[in-house]
């Protein structure tokens, strides 16, 4: 009865998984509070504390007037507008700081730092949201799948002699490694050196963009003390998206390369081990294929 399945499905897969994401969530949720609690009380101590300093040493004004002036700032960052510096600030809104907004909006990473403000801008932003997200997934699905129908010849792979495995399996390990360090390590320490902060700040910008989470605490070309290319929020921008390229190209080549080094140690250890599977021409025992679009 499809009634009895429907139960059986939930009882079985989904109540389970649905325990453990409650879980999950819970755990991080204490974990958070007793991390961030603690801290967050100082930096609010701290701040009323300045305040009143502030209050003492400029007597003309009083509580209200500050509130009123410490509501304009919020204001003005929640605009875009960084409140240090002066008029002579850069633009949010020039070519290259769009291009970097642009790119956020496509990839859902939306830091939260900027928005439109106008009308206009909101409502483009919304159309331009419809078409563009559909549009970047479409693209790194493409990008994927790309990668599999080239790397199919390695179905083949029981078909090789063991040298030429072990060639295939290095080459794809160097291929591995150098977009790793070219995606996530040279950029966190590029962005370390440009903006003043520490390695692991810069690869905690990485992994927040990339992953799509974007706190918007920590964003590229926002402190007007520091004397940006014009290019630079540009060349962020297309880091995103060769970042986002790139985690598409891999996902499928780490069950992959799993499987390969799975297959080479039973082949390492001698042709008189006996192995499950047909023996290949070679009098080697012939592990199961397994599908690259598995």
């Amino acid at each position: 009865m499809p009634g009895a399945g429907l139960s059986s499905c939930w009882g079985g897969r989904v109540l389970p998984l649905l325990l453990a994401y409650v879980c999950y969530l819970l755990l991080g949720a204490a974990v958070f509070q007793m991390l961030e609690k603690q801290a967050e009380a100082q930096s609010r101590d701290q701040f009323q504390i300045e305040k009143l300093r502030f209050l003492e040493n400029y007597t003309c004004l009083d509580q209200r007037a500050l509130e009123q002036f410490v509501q304009v700032i919020m204001e003005a960052w929640v605009k875009g507008v960084n409140p240090k510096g002066n008029s002579t600030n850069p633009s949010n809104w020039d070519f290259g700081s769009s291009f970097f907004f642009a790119g956020t909006v496509v990839t859902t990473i939306g830091y939260g730092n900027l928005a439109p403000s106008t009308e206009a801008g909101q409502a483009f932003c919304v159309f331009y949201a419809l078409v563009g997200i559909p549009l970047n997934v479409v693209f790194l699905n493409h990008l994927g799948t790309g990668l599999r129908t080239h790397l199919a010849a390695l179905e083949r792979w029981e078909d090789q002699p063991r040298r030429s495995q072990l060639l295939q399996l290095l080459g794809l390990a160097l291929f591995l490694t150098l977009g790793t360090l070219v995606i996530l390590i040279l950029p966190p320490m590029a962005f370390s050196h440009v903006e003043g902060w520490s390695f692991s700040e810069g690869f905690y910008f990485a992994f927040i963009t990339l992953s799509t989470i974007g706190f918007g605490d920590y964003v590229v070309g926002t402190d007007p003390s520091k004397h940006y290319i014009s290019v630079y929020r540009s060349l962020a921008a297309i880091w995103i998206l060769l970042g986002l390229a790139w985690l598409a190209l891999i996902l499928p080549l780490g069950p992959l390369l799993l499987h390969r080094c799975s297959q080479l140690w039973p082949l390492s250890r001698g042709p008189n081990l006996k192995e499950r599977g047909t023996p290949g021409t070679d009098g080697l025992p012939r592990p199961q294929k397994i599908p690259i679009s598995a």
